[in-house]
């Protein structure tokens, strides 16, 4: 329906909404859902789950209890690997004009850590993106050939490391297979075939409000998963690695991610000794942080929130804008002005 999204009639219809990430993928949404927002009295919170993952909170109290003084530089590295970075390109994801591309779609997670772990909204975006990796040119120029659209039923996609084959799990056999008539929806198209329209690789700068600057990276096709981030301030640095558990197209999970492999956090005082911070390890999904995320919206008595994981509108605005603003400067080739497209400062 014209000028209307999920959210906003939800909004109108007098209820309070509780939203998965990304809160919209288009500038246009956000203002619809904006407008409902300030005419309904309303409140609407978004899932941010990587905000529970006890090491990322542990980076955030670091950091707001002065661990590297003022914040001034992050630098942020994420990669997903050959398993779940692939298949957001054996689906819907790979059409940027449905997704809003990885930017949008999946780094509005990332994104939405760094404007909470440094307590600031981006306020001027740059960005360079390419598909290198996957879809049928880059392949070919390989020397590599695919010639199936999907790889369900093809005997070639057999020996295709990259395949999906929907039969081969009962529950993406009755989740998707038995309905693509009624949904249209093939869930296991060839990651070296026709169309894909998103990046599998980018590059952001952002410059914050409280005048942090940002160097962010994204590829889609690592041998790991996981990331690599530091913060430099005035009176030290953070660092911390992530190696992160896929397991959403093993037969025996149906979460997408379960607990860390791995995780290291390093202080450097600017005039000290550099130590090794205890990591808080969690089991659940997303580095334990869907069990206590859970608790958090559905217990009638919720912990206490020093931490301010509990996301807002203006939250999940703030890491869609880096996206779209993304998205804006990768077409344009310009450096791209967040006040001027929507107003977080509320």
């Amino acid at each position: 329906m014209p000028g209307i999204t999920t959210i906003s009639r939800a909004l109108d219809h007098g209820c309070d909404v509780i939203c998965e990430k990304p809160l919209t993928t288009t500038l246009d949404r956000l203002q619809l859902i904006d407008e409902a927002m300030k005419r309904s009295g309303k409140s609407l919170r978004v899932t941010f789950n990587y905000r529970y993952a006890p090491a990322y909170a542990r980076f955030r109290e670091l950091i707001r209890d002065g661990a590297v003084g003022r914040p001034l530089a992050v630098d942020f590295s994420w990669v997903l690997d050959t398993s779940h970075g692939a298949d957001y390109f054996r689906r819907w994801h790979r059409e940027k004009e449905i997704s809003g591309g990885l930017l949008v779609h999946k780094a509005t997670h990332h994104f939405d850590l760094v404007n909470w772990w440094i307590d600031s909204h981006p306020r001027q975006v740059f960005a360079l993106g390419d598909l290198l990796f996957y879809g049928k040119a880059n392949a070919e120029a390989r020397g590599e050939h695919y010639p199936y659209a999907r790889y369900t039923g093809e005997d070639a996609a057999l020996a295709d490391p990259f395949a999906l084959r929907l039969d081969e799990k009962e529950a993406y056999a009755g989740l998707y297979l038995a309905a693509e008539g009624e949904t249209g929806y093939i869930r296991d198209r060839n990651v070296f075939g026709e169309p894909i329209t998103a990046e599998d690789t980018m590059t952001v700068t952002a410059r914050y409000a409280n005048g942090v600057l940002l160097s962010y990276c994204l590829v889609a096709y690592a041998p790991w998963e996981g990331l690599r981030i530091a913060v430099t301030g005035t009176k030290g640095r953070l660092e911390m690695d992530i190696t992160e558990t896929v397991t959403h197209l093993k037969p025996d999970s149906a979460a997408s991610k379960g607990a860390f492999k791995r995780t290291a956090i390093r202080a450097f005082p600017m005039f000290g000794e550099a130590r090794e911070v205890e990591a808080p390890v969690a089991e659940g999904g997303h580095g334990g942080a869907d069990p206590l995320m859970l608790a958090d919206l559905f217990s009638p008595d919720p912990p206490p929130d020093p931490l301010k994981r509990a996301a807002t509108y203006i939250d999940g605005a703030a890491s869609v804008l880096v996206g779209i603003a993304a998205n804006m400067s990768i077409e344009s080739g310009n450096l791209v002005e967040v006040g001027e497209l929507f107003d977080l400062a509320r």
